[in-house]
């Protein structure tokens, strides 16, 4: 198989940066861009960091973007015009910005997740079932715990979460979504949805959806160790979507779950 041109945005970034150790150690990726939003006067593996333009993406088949909501509409807004492929890990967007991804999607082929690890993925599968089967007289919430320089709050996978027990009721997850808390102790079960974040340390991402009949609790949980296995993830969305045509895609269609 011919080798996947990458371009990173983000590239001083946590994520960015675990990126680039990542693709390297893989054979069907050749990283041809960096960015950043700002000039860095020095080589990342013979490449120099770059501003987000046309000719910075030029040679690019696939751009990943793990950075914040304004880079990536700016991305998604260069990589229509070249009809580029985008993964997306960036989180923390509003209902608008999530409206013109949509709209971008239409032109180019975009796969987008909170979250692209392979448990967590499963996890929202499983809460979707755990929804659907337990009866209303259960009320929900979701907790989530990032390192202390995160700076959104629910993490994208919280929210995913939070949208995996709307589906499972089948309801509109925008309605259901409750009260949003930070740094709290504890915080309540609603009729609505409601999350708690915490932001501590070096941890990497924990995640907990809870179910409570008030008689019983149901809990899933997810927990990560390591920052590569998002970089891991992010890459094998990459090679699935090389044949992919025009549309928004999900970690659910690379991993193939019903």
């Amino acid at each position: 198989m011919k080798k996947i041109n990458l371009a990173i945005t983000g590239c001083m970034g946590r994520m960015g940066q675990q990126l680039i150790k990542t693709s390297k150690k893989n054979k069907n990726f050749k990283l041809v861009s960096l960015t950043e939003n700002r000039i860095i006067n020095k080589k990342i593996m013979g490449i120099r960091p770059n501003l987000n333009t046309e000719d910075t993406f030029k040679k690019a088949n696939i751009i990943i973007d793990f950075t914040v909501p304004k880079c990536t509409l700016e991305v998604l807004r260069i990589a229509a015009k070249l009809k580029k492929k985008v993964v997306i890990g960036t989180t923390g967007f509003t209902k608008r910005e999530e409206n013109i991804i949509k709209k971008y999607s239409r032109k180019i082929p975009i796969l987008k997740a909170g979250n692209m690890s392979l448990g967590v993925n499963l996890l929202m599968y499983l809460t979707e079932i755990a929804s659907k089967s337990l009866d209303n007289n259960f009320l929900s919430k979701v907790s989530e715990i990032h390192h202390k320089y995160k700076k959104d709050h629910p993490s994208g996978t919280a929210l995913m979460l939070g949208k995996g027990i709307a589906v499972g009721k089948n309801k509109d997850f925008y309605r259901l979504m409750g009260k949003k808390y930070l740094n709290k102790k504890s915080f309540p079960y609603s009729k609505k949805i409601n999350f708690n974040s915490l932001r501590k340390g070096s941890v990497i991402g924990k995640h907990e959806v809870s179910f409570s009949s008030g008689k019983e609790i149901v809990s899933l949980n997810h927990e990560s160790f390591d920052r590569a296995l998002f970089a891991e993830g992010a890459l094998t969305a990459a090679r699935w979507m090389v044949d992919k045509k025009p549309g928004l895609y999900s970690m659910r269609n690379v991993l193939n779950f019903k």
